[in-house]
Parts: C-alpha cells; structure tokens; sequence
C-alpha cells in the first residue's frame, strides 16, 4: 500500500511537467509519384484519439504532442509511415502507394494475379465483406455482393442451400451450377448423398475469401466444367511468427416465419360450404383449427466456433472447432454439423520448398420432417381437431371409413406427418489437400507445384414410420434403410515461371500442366413393408476427367496486358471422337493509367480497359454412361417366374453413342476506373455468349430409340448481360470510416435453336405443377427465355374480375382449345441488384444489406391448385379440403390451371441482413458482441408467401424465418 501511495504522489507531481511539454506539429502531406497533395489523409498520436486529417491542399495542424510520440500517417491507398516527434515543428510527409494494396492478390485458377493485372471478368470477396449473421450455408455469405452473381436462398429448413447462378446459368438440361473449388479441390457438381448442401462441410466461419471467376477467359483454364463459372473459396490459415492466439465465438439465434399461406378460416370455410349446393354440412367438424400454426415453431441455433493458432520461423498451424445446431420452422426439422478444421504449413529448405495442409472432417447429422406437411396444413379441414383420442392413428384426427380404416385418398393430418416420421440422417465428410510448391534453387523464377486431394464422404439413414400411422395407408409398419458414399480423388500439378525481361520491358507469367480427377457414387436401398423386405440394386456412378492445361501473361511496360489459356479435356462420360476437346481463351488489357498522360491526374487514379473471348464446357448431364447401351437390373419383387425358380429382369435404357458435351462461346468487354485515389472505384462488364450442343432431355419419335425421352445434344441458347459494380469510401479516419457498395446487373437468355428439325412452333413443356395429373406451366421454345410460362390468356369483366373459363381466342377458330396457350412473362429477372452499407465510428460498428430483382414473374400455385370451389368439395371421398383464400376474389368454381392471372409480378427488394457490433478492447482479452437480424423485410405486390423462388413456381414451399442473431466473441 505505502508503494502504491508513492507511487500515486510521484505521477501528480510529474502531470503537470507534463502539460507543459505539450506541442504543435503542423506539416504537409503529399504523395510520392506526383507530388501531390492528400487532402483527408490522418494523422493521429499513436495509442490516442487525438487526430486530425489534412485539408484540400495536404496540410494539418496537430496540438498537444510530446516529445517521444509517434504521429502515424496515413490514406487508404498508401503506405502508412509513422515519424516520432522530437521537438520538430514542422513535419512534411510523402506518402508512397501501398503495394499491396495496388496488387491485392487473386486467385484465377492454377495461379494468381494481381487485382491491377487481370485481364478476365473476376471479383474477390473477402471476410470483411461478408453478410453477417447466424450463417450456416456458406454462399449466402456473399448473396448480393457481387454483380452478374444471383444466390437464392432455398427453402427455410435448417441448413438448406442456396441455388447460384453466374451470368444466369447457360445449359437447359444440363447443371446450371458453378464449379466450386475448395482449397484446390474442385468439388463433384452433383453434390453429396444425405446433405441438404454440400457446401455445408464448409465453416463459413473459416472462409478467407471468395474469388468469382464469370467470363471465359477468366473460366476456360477449367475447360469442360466452366461454362457456368467457377468460385475458388479460400479457408483461413495461420500467419508466420505470430503468438498463440485463442478466439471463441458464439452465434445463437431464434427465428420465425414471416408469414402463412391465406387460406379461409375455420368460419369462412363453414360458410362457404354450406352455401355450396350439394355439399353436406355434416361432414364439418366443431374445431377451429389453424392448421399453419399446428406445424411451424420458433426455431432455434446456435454456432459455436473455437480457434487456435499460432507461428513460427517456417511452421504455422491453425486449427478449429464447429459445432452447429439449428431447429427448423416446421416441427421435427434439426440439423446439427461437428466439423474439425485444420491448416498446417510448413517452409523448408530456405522458404525454396512450401508444404501445405488443409483438412475439414464433418459430421452432419439431419432429422428431416415431412414436408408434405406444409401442403396438407393449407388443404386440411380447418373445422376438424388436431387430435382424437382413443383412435387407431395414435391419437390424432384423420379421415376415415371406419374406426380403424383411413380414407386412402385423403389428405394426412399434418401435424401427425411430421411426429409420426422418423426419418434421419448421418453423413461423414473429409475434404484433405496436400500442396507442395518447390521454387528451384537453380533458377527461383520456376515454381513446381502440386496438389494430392480426395473428397470422401460416407452416409447412411433411414425412415420410419408406425404401424398406426395413416400416411403407411394400410396397417402396416412402413421403414426404410439407405446407405452409400461417394469419393472425389484428385492429383495435379503445374509448372509457373514468372520473370522480368528487361531487354523488353516485359514481366512474363507462365503456366503448364496435368489433371486428373475422378468420381465415384455409390448408393443402396431397402425397403420393409410389414415383414416384406424388397432391396434395392445397388446402384454405381463412376465418371474420371483428365486434362493437360497452359496459360501464358504478359505484362508489357506495366501498361498492355495479354492472357491465353488452353486446356484439353478428356472425359470418360463421352466416346469415340467426342472423348477429347479444347478449351481455349484469349484475352487483353489497357492499363490506360499508367500512361504518361494521366499519370499526373489527381482526379482518375485507376483506368483499365480489358477484352477477352473463350471457349468453355458443361459435361454435367446426369448419367455418366448416356452414350452407352446399359441394362439396369429389377429390384428384387419386379422378378419373372420360371418353373419355381424367380429371376430378376434387365431393362436396356435409351442411348446417344454420339453424346458430347456443351460448348460455350463467350465475349466479354470491361473497363475498370477508380477516381480521388479509388475512394471512388467501379467496374462494368459487357458479355455475350453463345451455347452451341445443348444438352437437353427431348422427346423422340416412338420406336427411334428405348425410351421417348432422351438427353442428346440439340439446340443452342444465347445470353447478353451487362454488370456494373460501384464501391465509394464515403468517409474515412481514425475514429469514423463509411463504404458503400453497389452493384446492378442487366440479363437476357433465350432459346435460339432447340428441335432437330426445322419446325419452329416446336417446344417442349417444363416445370411441373400442383393439380390434374402431369401438368405443366412453362415451356422450352425458340425465341424464349428457358423460364417463360404457357398459359391461356384471362379474360376479365368491366370491374377487372376474371370471368370463369373465358380466354383469348388467340387463332381465332371459336374455339378454346391448346392452340391458344401463349408464351408469357418469365421467372428469370431482367435485372438484380445488391447494395451494402458499412460504418464504424470508434469501436462501433454496423452494415446492412439490400438485395433487389426485377421483371422477374411468379406462378402462384397456391392459388391455382386450391383457388376454386371444386378444389375442397369435389374430393374422392367423403371430406372436404381447405382452399385458399383467392377463391374469395375470383369465385372460380372450377380449376383454371393455365390461366395466366396466377402469373404474378415477383419484384422484390429485401433487406437481408442488418448488424451492429461493438469491440471492448483488453490488455489479454478482445471481447465483442453483435445483434444481426437476417430476412429484416421484403418489399412486393406478389401474393404469395415469397417472390423468391427459384424455379418461378410457388408451391409447397418451406418458408424461411425472420432470425435474431446475438454474436459473441472472446480473443485471447
């Protein structure tokens, strides 16, 4: 204590020397390469808030300074440089440009470049871009966050997975899906048997970056897998000779669902029935039942991450721990995933020899509801109770014949299909690759580089259900078991020289090598219906790619750019002459500020002109033996009795011997542009692209092949686009910084060519509906979009009712018949956009993001399928079924499927995600604590529960929540 007094006594005497020693600076800020002054540039005393920032002509004034400070200077774009103060009262500084922000590095496949050097279409989003919240599918990191990019989330259960499109997808039949390159290992494009999404074996906690590869010439160097983009992730690794470092974070969350299906009341539906004539009231129940309510729950998560990592002089290592649990809206709906992740790296030999590992191992457990029960909780009897006791359907209230027969065809109580299934799964992942690069001692400029992956993963699960359950439709227990893996292996490697030529003042990048990378699914199955026990034939999917690639740079004066790629495939999905094909791209560029005449400019610091042109593939056609003639054996109860012996059949399939994959055609024209030091920079990027062999599933003529529906390559496709990115640092200092980012994406694709005649009223119908029997609502057809809808065109009365059954005459014979079904509207928006809004102020900070879509239509099913008297009446027993509220407004007696008044408007603008956070920093421990709400607020005139949905068909879908996130994270 008497130390402590001392102390104390010793620091009061020496305060006051200390204001005296006080000072003021004053000086000048400029820039090295021209001289310049930096108007907004900071200049702060280390370890304190007291700052300023320069004015328009560069200079500052700075008080109470002491000796033995160190004022830190610094401006986005440049170099920071801290002086220490010695009595000076001027200090002038020149600021050099941060090289390292110039030529952030990118990812573009086998190799990097610069952000200043890339001559193809390629966006990097990096950690601190990433929407926040409680993210368990890692692309929705990056919804909206970058131009020509559209990520729609998919339905709401727990760790579903969203469908990404690049450019809007190229292929009809074919996967419309990128490649998806995690740490080198490029990832099977059918996903993984047991997930809701593969890439949930990715922690998006874990994720360094993204790097979106969209126009051919940034593409080609993956040859036949490219056509719809790639996206190389990069997961986070240790740093050299840092100290140990302990990080754990929490996410938990609750959410709910924004909104229900309008269906009529329990009243409403009462009334209508009894004013239906011919219907019996006495088939009503007493309850008030609100079906919807019956089903959905608040869900609840929570995320767990813990970190450690550490480095040393050649050895750095970082490893963490997730776990992740999360209920759904429906009832019974759980998902939870355990993933270990690992990233050791090792420097040899002088830093010559670089040895990388990465290792995910997951394990992802799921117990998946029914979800049929959304359907049946719009259709069900709203007068009827959620249960009944002491009945043969363990205690819940179903429709039926007798005390112990349920009516085959009625619709299931909803709340009994989803506690009444047990229905679960289990799947064990391991993603692993060991990188090896070898700079050579006997001429540094070559690198030796390559890669050893495997992607294995192993599930088994099963559904069940009671004897007692009416959804088994007889009295009988219903289970089923199913097992399989799948096996991604993978070696490559390349050679990289990278040089200086001085005689022509040229740096030269290039690149060669092999891949080879195959696939192997296998799956089986088996069912038990009472003692009856049918398996399945097991069933193997095996496909291999190898492939010899090249790529050479040149980067001529540090002003002219050139790129060629050139990749040969060979895939044993196709034979004989089509086995084999080439990739190839060319592409240039201007970096029109680095010449003299704007190299002095103080308003334009970045201006760069890029072209290119490529060829890329899509061999994602399903079966990977459609040019083959193969038998598929029965399962074991589809047998043919011989004597009293049973033997299994064989079934040949349809074939195409000259099957070949998709060739994509693609030119794109960019410029990029920064102005005042790229506070204020952009990009836009103009493309066109031409599908040439389509793959598509089209019928042909009886007896021409074994089956009237076959996968052969017919027709081509053609798109345009125009993708403009903006991002602006609107404010920037010590204490208060603000970006805003926007990006708006023009889009167009039809149909050019699609029969393998010449008939050009041919097409063939697409997208599946909900009421009759094989119905379908759009169509495939030249000079369409892939998405357009085929509806009869509604006719309305003087106060804009639709008149029941009456339609356009559009051939004008008297007649309606499916002559006069016309092309109309489509799902597929005309343009997108995402804006993000990023502001700190000290230690505060916050962000949100808005996504919006455009001219895009939407089929509401919903409506359509339920909309209509008959739809609850007309049942094939004695109940009656729920209908939606729209029969209110229309009155349709009747069905009108094809009506093209259930084509609704689908614009939306969303505000995904909102968060603010605030950091308490410590002397051993960082602690900060973050409130995100994520699916804030949709703003549309769609009816329907979403006007985002993937295929334009709004039907059964599983809502997403509303979800509160509260982040915590401890650094130690």
């Amino acid at each position: 204590m008497r130390t402590l007094f001392k102390s104390a006594l010793f620091m009061l005497f020496m305060l006051p020397m200390s204001f005296f020693a006080q000072n003021t600076v004053s000086g000048n800020v400029s820039e090295s390469a021209t001289g310049l002054p930096v108007p907004g540039a900071n200049v702060i005393v280390k370890g304190t808030s007291n700052g300023t920032t320069t004015d328009f002509d560069g200079n500052y004034t700075i008080e109470n300074v002491s000796e033995g400070d160190i004022l830190v200077f610094s401006f986005l774009g440049f170099a920071t440089r801290e002086i220490s103060y010695e009595q000076q009262s001027t200090i002038d500084v020149v600021l050099e440009e941060d090289q390292a922000t110039l030529e952030e590095v990118v990812l573009i496949g086998y190799g990097a470049t610069t952000e200043q050097d890339a001559t193809g279409s390629v966006k990097k989003i990096s950690a601190g871009e990433f929407n926040q919240g409680a993210v368990v599918s890692p692309e929705q990191l990056i919804a909206g966050k970058s131009a020509g990019v559209r990520i729609t989330p998919g339905g709401g259960a727990p760790g579903e997975g969203s469908e990404i499109r690049i450019r809007g997808g190229s292929s009809l039949s074919a996967n419309n899906s990128p490649l998806i390159v995690v740490d080198g290992v490029p990832l099977d494009q059918r996903g993984v048997q047991g997930v809701r999404n593969q890439l949930n074996s990715i922690n998006p906690n874990e994720i360094e970056d993204f790097v979106v590869l969209k126009d051919a010439a940034a593409t080609s160097i993956y040859g036949s897998r490219a056509s719809n983009g790639v996206i190389l992730i990069t997961t986070k690794k240790g740093k050299k000779n840092s100290d140990l470092s302990l990080t754990y974070d929490l996410k938990a969350s609750v959410g709910n669902i924004v909104d229900k299906v309008d269906v009529l009341s329990a009243d409403q539906f009462r009334n209508l029935i009894e004013e239906t004539p011919g219907t019996d009231a006495s088939l009503l129940g007493d309850a008030n039942t609100d079906w919807q309510d019956q089903i959905y729950q608040t869900s609840v998560g929570a995320i767990h991450n813990f970190t450690a990592t550490q480095g040393f002089d050649n050895f750095y290592y970082r490893v963490n721990f997730n776990n992740t649990s999360q209920t759904g809206v429906v009832k019974t709906d759980t998902y939870e995933r355990n993933a270990l992740n690992l990233a050791l790296n090792l420097d040899l030999l002088d830093n010559h020899l670089k040895l990388g590992l990465t290792s995910k191992g997951i394990l992802d457990e799921n117990r998946f509801a029914d979800d049929g029960a959304i359907g049946a909780a719009i259709a069900f009897d709203p007068t009827q109770p959620v249960y009944e006791p002491d009945n043969n359907f363990g205690g819940y209230f179903e429709f039926k014949t007798s005390p112990r027969q349920e009516m085959v065809q009625a619709t299931r109580n909803p709340l009994a299909l989803l506690e009444q299934k047990n229905g679960r799964g289990l799947t064990r992942r391991n993603i692993t690759n060991l990188n090896a690069e070898y700079k050579f001692h006997f001429l540094p400029e070559l690198k030796f580089n390559m890669n050893a992956g495997f992607d294995y993963a192993e599930n088994e699960g099963y559904n069940k259900r009671p004897r007692y359950s009416a959804a088994n439709n007889q009295d009988i227990p219903f289970e089923e078991i199913y097992s399989g893996f799948n096996r991604n292996t993978l070696l490559d490697f390349y050679f990289n020289y990278k040089n200086e030529v001085e005689a022509i003042d040229t740096d030269v990048d290039l690149t060669a090598g092999h891949s080879y990378q195959e696939f192997y699914i296998e799956n089986r199955r088996q069912q038990t219906i009472s003692n009856e026990v049918s398996v399945f034939p097991t069933v193997i999917d095996r496909n291999a790619l190898e492939s010899y690639f090249a790529r050479a740079s040149f980067d001529i004066a540090d002003k002219y750019l050139i790129s060629a790629s050139i990749r040969r495939d060979g895939s044993s999905r196709f034979g004989g002459d089509n086995k084999w094909s080439n990739f190839p791209s060319a592409s240039v560029g201007w970096k029109v500020h680095n010449e003299n005449f704007l190299r002095g400019s103080n308003v334009l610091s970045k201006l760069k002109l890029r072209a290119g042109y490529g060829v890329t593939g899509n061999q994602e056609i399903g079966s990977n033996y459609g040019y083959l003639g193969i038998y598929t054996p029965s399962i074991a109860r589809a047998s043919y009795q011989f004597g009293n012996q049973f033997y299994s059949t064989l079934r040949p399939e349809e074939f195409d011997e000259n099957l070949k994959w998709e060739e994509l055609q693609t030119y794109n024209a960019g410029i990029d542009f920064g102005f005042f030091n790229n506070r204020l920079s952009g990009n836009v990027d103009a493309y066109y692209r031409q599908t040439r062999d389509l793959l598509a599933e089209v019928p042909v003529p009886a007896g021409a092949n074994l089956s009237d529906l076959l996968v052969t390559n017919v027709g081509e496709t053609v798109s345009r686009g125009i993708e403009i990115g903006l991002s602006g640092v609107l404010a920037q200092s010590e204490d208060f910084n603000w970006d805003l980012n926007y990006n708006i994406t023009f889009q167009d694709l039809e149909i050019t060519r699609l029969s393998l005649g010449d008939n050009p009223n041919f097409f063939i119908p697409q997208g599946g509906i909900s009421g009759g029997v094989g119905n379908n609502i759009q169509i495939w057809k030249e000079g369409y979009d892939p998405s357009t809808f085929f509806v009869f065109r509604q006719v309305y009365d003087n106060n804009g009712n639709p008149i029941e059954g009456a339609y356009v005459d559009v051939n004008g014979d008297n007649e309606i018949t499916e002559a006069d079904k016309q092309p109309y509207k489509k799902a597929s928006p005309d343009y997108f956009m995402g804006l993000t809004n990023t502001m700190s102020y000290k230690n505060f900070d916050f962000s949100f993001t808005f996504r919006g879509s455009f001219g895009n239509y939407m089929y509401n099913n919903t409506q359509s399928s339920n909309g209509f008297v008959a739809a609850g009446t007309n049942t094939p027993q004695d109940y009656y079924a729920n209908m939606n509220a729209n029969v209110l407004e229309t009155n349709f007696e009747k069905s009108q499927y094809f009506s093209d008044y259930y084509i609704q408007a689908a614009d939306f603008v969303k505000l995904d995600n909102i968060s603010i956070g605030y950091l308490i920093p410590g002397e051993k421990v960082d602690f900060r604590a973050s409130l995100t709400a994520t699916n804030v607020l949709t703003i549309t005139d769609y009816e329907g529960l979403d006007p985002e949905i993937s295929n334009g068909i709004d039907n059964n879908f599983y809502p997403r929540a509303r979800t509160f996130v509260l982040g915590l994270n401890l650094k130690f």
